[in-house]
């Protein structure tokens, strides 16, 4: 009976299990298989390789031109569809991938070099070429707000360009002396540039020198009104009005 009890009871504690039939090891103990549990069931052997770090450049497939730039750039407006799309520190975008690994975007390249480049330096630079309704459209799909706004007052400042016309242009000829025609040129202001110096002679001596007199063409733009308010010429402008009316 003593021995039909101490068998079962099992090994003592504290004492490995001995092999069991033909040699083979006897299940883990208790210990070890919480241990092996506890880290999550496999452990890496020593000197494994970790994975590598996320590259900072990213490629994109735009509508089928590859780009390459910086994770730093393109992350340079956080709430932009780029930014989210690549950020290191947040989920990606749904978005698929070619053979080659770059995002792939569905829009126009040929709008997607000044987005680009904006967020590069921040300045908004379009060739000749695209028109701004196009670049406009492409930052708004990119959700950069900034740019956008740009993009808008850019638009805003050629429509009022357009909207005032051609440019006017109003000419006075004015008649001087050769020794006020120096002080004359150098004092011009109100938008009045010197545009020709016609030599009419000597008309009258003073002293024992003959004096030289000239009609001098200046020009300016015609823009005397805002709104409807109408300027009032500057005393500068006054005295060039009645320089030349002694024509």
């Amino acid at each position: 009976m003593a021995e039909l009890a101490a068998a079962a009871e099992g090994p003592p504690r504290g004492r490995t299990p001995s092999p069991g039939p033909g040699g083979a090891p006897g299940p883990p103990s208790p210990r070890a298989a919480g241990a092996a549990a506890g880290s999550g069931g496999a452990l890496s052997p020593p000197g494994a390789a970790r994975p590598p770090a996320a590259s900072k450049w990213v490629r994109l497939n735009v509508g089928g031109t590859y780009f390459v730039s910086t994770r730093q750039t393109l992350c340079r407006e956080p709430k932009s569809f780029l930014c989210r799309l690549c950020c290191q520190d947040g989920p990606e975008l749904g978005s698929d991938k070619d053979e080659t690994g770059a995002y792939l975007i569905d829009r126009d390249p040929t709008y997607f070099g000044p987005i680009l480049n904006y967020l590069r330096h921040g300045k908004l630079i379009i060739n000749k070429e695209l028109a701004e309704e196009g670049v406009l459209e492409e930052a708004e799909f990119y959700n950069i707000a900034s740019l956008v706004r740009l993009v808008k007052e850019r638009i805003r400042d050629n429509e009022n360009r357009t909207s005032q016309g051609p440019v006017k242009h109003v000419y006075r000829v004015l008649q001087c002396q050769e020794e006020e025609l120096t002080q004359m040129v150098s004092t011009m202001s109100d938008g009045w540039k010197f545009e020709q110096l016609i030599s009419i002679g000597s008309s009258y001596n003073y002293g024992n020198e003959d004096q030289a007199e000239f009609l001098c063409v200046v020009s300016r733009e015609l823009n005397n009104s805002t709104n409807g308010i109408v300027k009032e010429p500057s005393e500068k402008a006054k005295i060039l009005q009645e320089r030349g009316s002694r024509m």
